[in-house]
C-alpha cells in the first residue's frame, strides 16, 4: 500500500492510520460475482469514453484537446486513498503551520505523542462513511503515483465509485445502464472544465492556501472539530447539545479576507457542479433514454438524505451548502445560457476575472452584464 503518512512524525495527522481506519470501517459494497464486478468496470470504462464526446460536443469546450487524464474505476478503499492522498498535500501547509504553534504550547509533548494518531482515526471514521456516498469525483491535487496516475502538465484523475453506483442504481429501481452513462456524463464535464481551462486547477489552489494562509486555528479547535464529527457517526452528541446543534468546519472562518475567499470559492464551485448538472440534463435526453425517471428520483434521494445521521453530518462537514451549489449554480448556467448562448456562457472560462461573484451565482443577469457589456463596449 502506497504510504501517505511522511517518515519520522505522523504531525498533525496520521496519514497511514486515517487509510487503514477508514479502510477497515468501510462497509461492504452490494454483492455482485465476480463476473458482474467485471462487466460493471468495463461498462463504466466504456461509459467515460463515450462521454468525452458527448460532453465536449455539448459544452463546446475543449474539443480540439486530447483529455490524457486516465479514468479510475475503483472501491471504496481505494477512493479513501486518492481522497487522502488528496488532502495530504493541500492541506500541508496548514498542518505544518499548526503543528509549529503546537511546538510552542505547554503540554505539547503530551498532544504529539497522541494527537496524530487520534485525528488519524477520526478522519478515517469520516472518510469510510464518506466512501459509500460518492459515485464519482475529479480528483486533482494528489501527487500523481504508481497507483494514482495523473494526466500531464498538473492533470488530475476522473475517479468512478462502481459499488456505490451499482448501490443507488439498485436502490433507486432504475436502469442500470443508463444511470451509468448519467452518471459518467457529470463527471465527465467537471474532467472538461479542469482539462479545456487549464488555469481552473491552480486558481482553485491558489484560493485554498490562501484561504489556510490566514487560518489561526489553535491544534485543539481543529481536533475538536474531529471528534465532534466521529462523534456524529458514533450516534453520540457531546452533553447539553441540541437536537439541530453541532458546528460546521466552516465556522473555522475567522477573519474578513477569509470570508471574501470562501464567498470566490463558494462561487466557483457553485458554478462547477451547476454547469454539470446542467450538461448532464442537456446531453441526457438524445443519450439516456430513461434520464426523465433518474433525475427525479435522484434529486428525491439528494434532498432528502439517507437518514437522520446523514443530516447531522451534512451540517457538521458543510454538506447542506454543497447541495445548495447545485441547485443555484444550475439554475445560473440555465439563466445565462438562456440569454446569450452556450458561446456566451462559455466566456465563464476566460480567466478567474470573468468566473461569476457569489453575489452574481443568484443573480445571472449581473454577470451577464457586467462581463459580455464590458467585452462587446
Amino acid at each position: 500500500m502506497t504510504s501517505f503518512g511522511g517518515t519520522a512524525s505522523p504531525g498533525m495527522v496520521d496519514w497511514n492510520l486515517a487509510v487503514a481506519t477508514a479502510t477497515r470501517l468501510v462497509r461492504p459494497g452490494p454483492e455482485v460475482s465476480r463476473d458482474e464486478a467485471r462487466a460493471v468496470v468495463a461498462e463504466l470504462r466504456r461509459h467515460a469514453k463515450a462521454s468525452e464526446g458527448h460532453v465536449r460536443g455539448f459544452t463546446r469546450m475543449g474539443t480540439e484537446e486530447i483529455h490524457d487524464t486516465p479514468v479510475l474505476v475503483v472501491d471504496r478503499p481505494g477512493w479513501v486513498r486518492a481522497n487522502v492522498a488528496g488532502f495530504r498535500e493541500i492541506l500541508r501547509p496548514l498542518l505544518e503551520k499548526m503543528q509549529e504553534r503546537r511546538g510552542n504550547n505547554p503540554g505539547s509533548a503530551v498532544l504529539g505523542a497522541v494527537g496524530g494518531k487520534v485525528t488519524g482515526v477520526e478522519l478515517g471514521m469520516l472518510l469510510s462513511f464518506l466512501s459509500s456516498r460518492v459515485l464519482g469525483q475529479y480528483e486533482t491535487f494528489a501527487p500523481a503515483t504508481r497507483d494514482l496516475p495523473a494526466g500531464g502538465n498538473g492533470a488530475g484523475r476522473l475517479l468512478l465509485v462502481a459499488p456505490n453506483i451499482v448501490h443507488v442504481e439498485r436502490e433507486l429501481d432504475v436502469e442500470p445502464h443508463d444511470f451509468r452513462l448519467w452518471v459518467c456524463l457529470h463527471e465527465e464535464t467537471h474532467r472538461t472544465q479542469f482539462t479545456a481551462v487549464p488555469w481552473l486547477r491552480d486558481h482553485l489552489e491558489g484560493e485554498i492556501q490562501s484561504f489556510l494562509a490566514e487560518t489561526d486555528v489553535d491544534p485543539m479547535t481543529f481536533l475538536e472539530r474531529m471528534r465532534e464529527a466521529a462523534q456524529s457517526l458514533a450516534g453520540g452528541r457531546p452533553e447539553g447539545e441540541e437536537e439541530d446543534g453541532g458546528r460546521s468546519f466552516v465556522e473555522l472562518v475567522q477573519t474578513p479576507a477569509q470570508r471574501e475567499i470562501l464567498g470566490r470559492l463558494t462561487a466557483v464551485m457553485s458554478l462547477l457542479e451547476g454547469h454539470a448538472d446542467y450538461v448532464m440534463d442537456g446531453v441526457g435526453p438524445s443519450v439516456v433514454p430513461t434520464v426523465a425517471e433518474i433525475r427525479e428520483k435522484f434529486q428525491q434521494r439528494r434532498a432528502k438524505g439517507a437518514s437522520r445521521l446523514d443530516l447531522a453530518l451534512r451540517k457538521l462537514l458543510g454538506l447542506d451548502a454543497k447541495l445548495r451549489q447545485y441547485r443555484d449554480g444550475e439554475r445560473f448556467v440555465r439563466a445565462v445560457v438562456d440569454e446569450v448562448g452556450i458561446e456566451g456562457f462559455n466566456r465563464v472560462w476566460t480567466s478567474p476575472n470573468t468566473l461569476p461573484t457569489k453575489a452574481e451565482i443568484t443573480k445571472p443577469a449581473d454577470w451577464v452584464a457586467r462581463v459580455h457589456r464590458r467585452t462587446e463596449s
